[in-house]
């Protein structure tokens, strides 16, 4: 309660924004209707740069006392704001603003609609999420850690990433995620790999690609881990050993018509149960609190859409509740 005499508290924002990304002018217009509307304090604005994608400006946000930071970017910009924010009580909020929009959609949030996403960071509510953080050993032998918000991938997820054309990303959008599996597809080999899962002794694998999510869903509401929960503190894992091209039909058509169609309806998940044991196993899910990846040799590593490079060894655990969201009144 507000003591008489005392100046009423008013709440202020900070805007993070890719200047590359968005209209500016259209930008400021709708955040000035909407803290307006809902009694906010005229909002603190920072543009990325080349040299800081977001993670400079949101702690500069945070100095300047600024209670919610709303991310005007693609999914670089709100990955590197959101390691500004995590295990901070200042919450994120998202206007949606590039290619993949990863977290966003597995948010629920609207992708387009420049003034419902600002109305929401004004008056939604806020939720706590997991963060993945990814420790990673890279081929010069330093460690280095990331955190992740949506999925990590080893292996042929991480060329697709390093091999997509910008130009064609510029112009199509995600799509151009299909030219770069189309080219690299064929020179994909499986390598191998050893694993421990929640400290768990090493296993060994030959796999041609290893997904870790924090959440399932792709673009193109491709649900690769329909269990996957983004508020659980556990990472859903996919190990892809597919043989040949049958193989990786196999894995189309689980991702596709079991994930997609079938696992709505309960007649179509007895479907699954009662087949499973017939099916060649190309995908294995696991899931757990953590998991250790060494590689026989370094293999292409990406976070979030975003290509690290090669790698010899990854540790990804969940930071469970660690990141403070906002989503739509009712979410």
């Amino acid at each position: 309660m507000d003591t008489p005499g005392q100046p009423l508290l008013v709440q202020q924002a900070a805007v993070v924004y890719n200047p590359i990304k968005v209209n500016l002018d259209r930008l400021r217009a709708s955040v000035a209707a909407a803290e307006t509307t809902a009694g906010w304090a005229g909002s603190l604005w920072f543009p990325t740069s080349p040299e800081d994608s977001g993670r400079g400006a949101a702690l500069l946000a945070i100095e300047q006392g600024a209670s919610m930071v709303l991310v005007a970017g693609g999914d670089g910009t709100v990955r590197a704001a959101a390691e500004a924010l995590r295990g901070t009580r200042v919450t994120l909020a998202i206007v949606p603003s590039g290619t993949g929009n990863l977290l966003a959609r597995n948010l629920r949030l609207p992708l387009s609609g420049l003034d419902e996403a600002t109305a929401i960071a004004f008056t939604g509510v806020d939720k706590p999420i997991d963060v993945g953080v990814a420790s990673v050993r890279t081929d010069d032998g330093v460690t280095v850690d990331h955190i992740f918000l949506v999925m990590t991938g080893l292996g042929l997820d991480a060329q697709m990433i390093a091999n997509t054309r910008p130009d064609l990303k510029r112009k199509v959008g995600w799509l151009a995620y299909v030219d770069a599996v189309a080219r690299v597809l064929p020179t994909v080999k499986p390598f191998g790999i050893r694993y421990s899962l929640n400290g768990r002794p090493h296993r060994p694998a030959h796999v041609s690609m290893i997904l870790v999510a924090n959440c399932g869903l792709l673009p193109g509401n491709l649900q690769l881990l329909p269990d996957a929960r983004i508020d659980d503190g556990i990472l859903d894992i996919a190990v892809l050993q597919p043989k040949g091209v049958l193989g990786w039909l196999a894995i189309w058509r689980r991702v596709t018509w079991e994930n997609g169609v079938l696992r709505r309806s309960a007649v179509g998940r007895r479907i699954i149960e009662r087949t499973e044991s017939n099916r060649e196993r190309v995908m294995t899910t696991l899931r757990g609190a953590d998991i250790r990846i060494v590689v026989e040799q370094p293999q292409d590593f990406e976070i979030d859409g975003e290509s690290l490079g090669p790698v010899r060894s990854v540790y990804l655990r969940a930071d469970p509740a660690s990141l403070i969201v906002r989503l739509p009144a009712g979410s």
